[in-house]
């Protein structure tokens, strides 16, 4: 990010009246738009293209549902998504949370909620990726003392001990020794890693 700059925002929006509204917002709140796109086709390339802090998408769009590509975007890409839309009823927001959107704006834009909801969706998000990042480093160490427990009759705690001890020795995290451990054991029983 630039100096001085707060995020780096890409809009997904038809409506010029909204998008300008949305780039006024974003500028005055110490922000650049980065990329703007008026169709559901285009949301992946833009984030692809413009590597935002953040995107906000409105939700009725010519060629599909905003939420359908908030929920695509999310799960192709690395950019927290928020909802620009006037609707508010409960199934709305149920969607738009089952597809990962990270906060909600709802129209006509009011500048003084812009920047609490993006600096709150950027938050969130990195929070939840790190929450995924250690789950899935726990689930790598546990299949690691597993494979050590099955090939050496080792206890679960002789098994950690060993990952860690490994790790202190190496001094590297015990998920890069525990990956290692089964990257080596695949190797030499001749079986692909996921």
């Amino acid at each position: 990010m630039a100096r001085g700059l707060r995020w780096r925002v890409a809009i997904l929006d038809d409506h010029e009246r909204s998008r300008a509204a949305l780039r006024g917002a974003i500028w005055a709140a110490g922000g650049e738009v980065v990329g703007e796109a008026l169709r559901c086709a285009d949301a992946v390339p833009l984030i692809e293209r413009a590597s935002p802090d953040a995107a906000i998408f409105a939700v009725g769009l010519p060629d599909g549902d905003g939420i359908e590509a908030a929920a695509h975007v999310i799960a192709t890409t690395d950019c927290p998504v928020v909802l620009f839309t006037s609707h508010t009823g409960d199934d709305f927001v149920e969607r738009a949370r089952a597809a990962g959107v990270m906060a909600y704006l709802l129209k006509p834009l009011r500048p003084a909620e812009l920047a609490p909801a993006l600096d709150v969706a950027i938050a969130r998000f990195k929070e939840n990726r790190q929450l995924r990042q250690t789950l899935e480093g726990r689930k790598i160490i546990e299949r690691a003392k597993g494979m050590l427990m099955a090939r050496f009759g080792l206890t679960e705690e002789e098994a950690f001990r060993r990952l860690r001890r490994a790790a202190m020795d190496s001094r590297k995290p015990m998920v890069e020794i525990a990956r290692a451990l089964l990257v080596s054991e695949s190797v030499a029983r001749g079986v692909p890693t996921e």
